[in-house]
């Protein structure tokens, strides 16, 4: 179970990817000050549930959260101690770490179990032992169950940390053993400051325009890469909505390379489309029965975007069950193309 010095059931994020790195992302600042006031006066829950926007910080800030607790100096933690060093190393021997194994998308029961005889020793250095788990809403229904007994009857002086993208996959009987902290997304202009600050000038704009309001994980990639294979993912899909591409062709172009990603950005693009349909009124709010909603002549209604969000969602939560990704691509190309144009392919 030892990984790096510290505890860890994960085979999967090397430990820079979860690490705190500076400047601090101004947008967490009420949270930490919230976190160092509870800690200062005694208050510290049991177990916290961070509830973020996708690469909003919520990792970041779970790891500022054990630097808290098992800081040798005075609170808030200072950073630059042994102790701080080795949690932002995912080193330290009081903390561990709850990671999907290699690529799987499941946290499951047998590292619960783990975690929890981990947590039931005696802290190293007579103190709190930290706990982190993300994502959490990847914990599956045995090793959720698994988890609240440990929540039910935590050791003294034990923290866990759950770290969720949508909670909502969770046990209610977990959710409610939690204190829940919520992380929304950056304002770009926010985001833009901070990346810029971390990693220097870039091509942050286009990489926040194919992840999202997702800075984390921009900060983690190369945003010239991300923007270009942004870009080349939005002409697909513009061309597949006008009937302008084969369905067939690009998803066997989009299976072969950067799936993960180009799945984001068909998501992000998803959303782009309800949001401004939403602004233009161009879809009628009222439920009707037929297959496509009239209205501007559009035939990628509301229903159906909604519809295409989930299956994307669905796909992109896939990656470690064997699937045709290519069949299961064109499936949902074929939604995107126009009726006329999938009429025309069959006469021809």
């Amino acid at each position: 179970m030892s990984a790096t010095g510290g505890n860890t059931t994960s085979g999967a994020a090397p430990a820079e990817a979860l690490a705190p790195f500076g400047p601090r992302p101004p947008w967490l600042s009420k949270h930490l000050q919230a976190l160092a006031a509870a800690h200062a006066s005694g208050r510290m829950p049991h177990a916290l549930l961070i509830h973020e926007a996708p690469g909003a910080g919520g990792e970041w800030l779970a790891i500022w959260t054990a630097q808290l607790l098992l800081c040798a100096r005075a609170a808030p933690p200072c950073g630059v101690c042994v102790a701080c060093r080795r949690v932002a190393a995912l080193q330290h021997p009081d903390l561990t770490l709850l990671r999907p194994l290699d690529n799987s998308q499941q946290l499951r029961i047998e590292q619960v179990r783990e975690l929890s005889q981990e947590l039931a020793l005696t802290s190293h250095g007579g103190g709190y032992k930290v706990a982190l788990v993300s994502p959490a809403d990847a914990l599956n229904r045995f090793a959720a169950n698994a988890l609240l007994k440990t929540l039910e009857e935590p050791p003294a002086r034990t923290l866990l940390v759950l770290v969720a993208v949508s909670p909502g996959r969770l046990p209610a009987t977990v959710l409610s053993r939690c204190q829940r902290l919520r992380i929304a997304a950056p304002a770009r202009a926010e985001a833009l400051e901070w990346l810029a600050a971390v990693r220097g000038p870039g091509a942050w704009e286009g990489a926040l325009d194919a992840l999202g309001e997702a800075p984390l994980l921009a900060a983690q990639s190369d945003p010239a890469a991300v923007a270009q294979i942004a870009t080349e993912a939005r002409h697909t899909l513009e061309a597949l909505a006008q009937g302008a591409a084969d369905p067939v062709a690009a998803a066997e172009g989009w299976a072969r390379s950067e799936l993960p990603l180009r799945l984001r950005c068909f998501e992000n693009w998803l959303t782009e489309r309800i949001h401004r349909s939403g602004r233009d009124a161009a879809f009628f709010t009222e439920v009707r029965p037929a297959p496509y909603l009239s209205g501007v002549g559009a035939f990628l209604n509301i229903r159906e975007l909604f519809g295409l969000v989930d299956q994307v969602r669905e796909l992109r939560a896939t990656f470690d069950v064997p699937l045709n990704r290519g069949l299961a691509l064109e499936a949902l190309f074929r939604r995107l193309t126009p009726p006329q144009r999938e009429r025309g392919r069959g006469q021809g």
